[in-house]
């Protein structure tokens, strides 16, 4: 049975991973019959958005790894711990904690770094020839998770698109129900929240992100 790797960055949307992205991933792989693991790095949050307001609440802090346990249902772990040889694949749901916590890049754009432990990870599954799936913000680490020349998507917000294409990927449009297959390279992409207004526009995309996925593996 195949088994892929998923990895998170918190829970909910503006501060962790988007939910309805991560639980749609995750039935998605059920309906392919493979196995899945959720990981997330043990680090704290950017920050902590109160979903009610928007804002930030000021004082307030919260680990990466507790609040991902969350959406897992306590069935995660520590993405340190994270053997690459172990998985056929990887999925990278999307939410600002990709851009936030597992990288800086909504705070440094093109000039961004990635959580190391991701990238160790990433690497090592990518190198190794296996698929890699990138949902809503999260393409936005492509070239520099993965490497530069990697053809990728996040809908057609043209301001993510060109830093992208200035860290050294090549980002295409699409539309939210649609996928981005850069066949050489085994990396799938899709808009998702980036331009779905609802969760059955959200699935469209991420159904097919997932099936590709699981057929590259």
């Amino acid at each position: 049975m195949k088994n892929i790797a998923v990895i998170l960055s918190g829970s909910g949307v503006f501060d962790g991973s988007e939910i309805y992205e991560s639980v749609l991933t995750f039935l998605r792989l059920e309906h392919n019959g493979v196995r899945y693991q959720c990981f997330a790095p043990n680090i704290e949050q950017l920050h902590v958005i109160n979903h009610l307001t928007g804002e930030v609440a000021e004082g307030e802090k919260r680990n990466v790894l507790v609040e991902a346990a969350r959406l897992a249902r306590g069935d995660i772990q520590d993405l340190a711990e994270a053997n690459p040889d172990e998985f056929d694949a990887l999925i990278i749901p999307g939410g600002f904690g990709a851009a936030k916590n597992l990288s800086d890049f909504a705070v440094n754009g093109v000039d961004c770094s990635i959580n190391e432990e991701l990238v160790s990870f990433a690497r090592a599954i990518h190198q190794a020839g296996k698929p890699v799936g990138l949902i809503c913000i999260a393409p936005a680490m492509t070239p520099k998770l993965l490497g530069s020349g990697i053809q990728c998507t996040i809908g057609n917000d043209e301001g993510v698109a060109g830093a992208i294409n200035a860290m050294g990927g090549q980002h295409q449009n699409c539309g939210v129900d649609q996928i981005i297959v850069d066949q050489s390279n085994k990396v799938v992409s899709t808009p998702a929240y980036m331009l779905a207004g609802s969760i059955s526009e959200a699935a469209s995309g991420i159904n097919r992100l997932v099936d590709e996925v699981v057929k590259l593996a």
